[in-house]
């Protein structure tokens, strides 16, 4: 049985969708101003996975995934390159999913664009302030009033202190109360309008992921995710809203992720550690930074450094060092030895995922597997064409859910070394001679000789395993 831990409970609880095996779930998406960083990508990897399990698991998901493309950031950008915010908009669309690409993240079922439900949004504005959740201030721009839903803050726990001091208040704004917040907005000179019954404005940032979700998935969502920063205000004010509006439960399951920070501080442009998807994936492969970000469970905070790129790096390439390894091995004659270790692995993955999309315990089995394969293959190389198909498809559940393993085994291998000879210095015809010469100089007992290579090599960050099929190297 699938477990989730649900935000507002702050625990773990049986997945029973509302309508059997169908499930609308809603995330969060990008404000499309700037190219996406890393704290984008985790979300993004984090809930691509789960919509993946999801499916496995023979769901019926409608995964919808918006774009918030009329914005205060949006506009900004706009008006600093001198150029309207359709454009920006439209542009960071196009970088985005470019961006998904490269990550391997499945697009979203849906993906909705805020300024194309303008008409909706006005009427649910209309909704609350027939019902008197929602008041016009002076300007034309329209509140909603907290002070009239009495479940405000059940989402985030916080207390109402608490909930003051974490609102935004702009100086122009006109609220009755500290904690009210926009639903429409009257636009500025210069700034992009639509008509609406209180002003020529746009709506808010919160209604309008109320709007969209449940414009496609009805008043009631499955499940409602999205980074660990928008639990508040965002998600307690679509709850809000959204509740007030239809008079049904928002959301049966809150899922959020934990937040990323760069070498033990939170990412900032102004510290200089700020780095975009697109950046990092030049010099890190984009399954070893899935592999990095899924090796933690999604609700814990993660950090992102040098060390743990490497670390993550050389778990990728031992595992595909696995799979080549059993590739190149696989004979007719041989007998099954290993097909018991890979069954023990595909029930301990699945037990993880089931609780709580566990990602971290379910790589963790698929390092104790690798270990285990290994010990074996080390006695006999040999491996039977059973087991061959057995690990073929556990790797391929495993590929499929996480969205790693997926390339050809010789092929990641070779890319790997390219990028590393590059570091090097040497060509990979230098140090294969080397590694031939130092196998000579063993043969002959010159140890002394095979040593000096090995520490040559080792210098220039070049690591030597000797293996029952010969020696193979590694960037350190």
């Amino acid at each position: 049985m699938l477990n989730v831990y649900n935000t507002p409970l702050k625990k773990k609880e049986p997945f029973d969708p509302l309508k059997g095996n169908k499930v609308g779930m809603y995330v969060c998406g990008v404000t499309v101003y700037d190219m996406c960083h890393i704290g984008h990508a985790r979300s993004l990897i984090v809930f691509d996975v789960i919509s993946r399990y999801l499916r496995k698991k023979g769901y019926g998901l409608t995964y919808v995934r918006n774009f918030t493309d009329i914005d205060d950031k949006i506009i900004a950008r706009a008006n600093s390159l001198n150029t309207s915010y359709r454009e920006v908009a439209d542009r960071y669309i196009d970088e985005f999913k470019i961006d998904m690409e490269i990550l391997k993240v499945s697009p979203a079922d849906i993906e909705p664009k805020a300024t194309d439900h303008i008409s909706h949004i006005i009427d649910m504005v209309r909704i609350l302030e027939e019902k008197g959740f929602a008041y016009r201030a002076d300007d034309g721009s329209v509140y909603f009033s907290v002070s009239r839903f009495r479940g405000y803050g059940k989402l985030s726990g916080r207390k109402t202190e608490e909930m003051i001091a974490g609102a935004r208040v702009d100086i122009e704004e006109m609220k009755k109360d500290p904690l009210d917040f926009a639903l429409w907005k009257r636009s500025k000179d210069g700034e992009p309008w639509w008509d609406s019954p209180w002003s020529k404005g746009r709506p808010g940032w919160h209604i309008e992921c109320s709007v969209m979700s449940t414009h496609f998935l009805g008043p009631t969502l499955d499940i409602h995710g999205g980074g660990r920063d928008l639990i508040f205000p965002h998600h307690e004010n679509e709850t809000a809203q959204s509740e007030a509006a239809h008079g049904a439960q928002f959301v049966r399951y809150w899922i959020h992720n934990g937040f990323v920070t760069v070498d033990g501080e939170k990412m900032s442009k102004s510290l200089g550690n700020f780095m975009t998807i697109r950046e990092l994936t030049k010099d890190v492969h984009p399954e070893v930074l899935r592999l990095l970000l899924l090796s933690r469970h999604y609700r814990s905070p993660i950090d992102f450094s040098t060390e743990a790129v490497n670390i993550a790096k050389a778990s990728l390439i031992r595992f595909y060092e696995l799979l080549d390894r059993v590739g190149r091995f696989t004979t007719e004659s041989a007998h099954s030895r290993i097909d018991g270790l890979i069954d023990i692995f595909s029930t301990e993955f699945e037990g993880a995922m089931c609780d709580d999309f566990n990602t971290a315990k379910a790589i963790a089995g698929l390092h104790d597997l690798t270990t285990e394969i290994n010990k074996t293959l080390d006695q006999n190389p040999q491996v039977s064409e059973k087991d061959r198909a057995c690990l073929k498809e556990a790797v391929d559940e495993v590929s499929d859910i996480l969205g790693v393993l997926g390339e050809e085994p010789v092929k990641f291998l070779e890319d790997m070394k390219r990028g590393s000879i590059q570091v090097t210095g040497l060509s990979e015809k230098e140090i294969l001679g080397l590694i031939e010469e130092r196998g000579l100089a063993r043969k002959s007992h010159d140890f002394k000789k095979a040593d000096e290579i090995r520490d040559t090599l080792k210098a220039k960050g070049i690591q030597l395993k000797d293996t029952p099929e010969g020696t193979v190297w590694e960037k350190l």
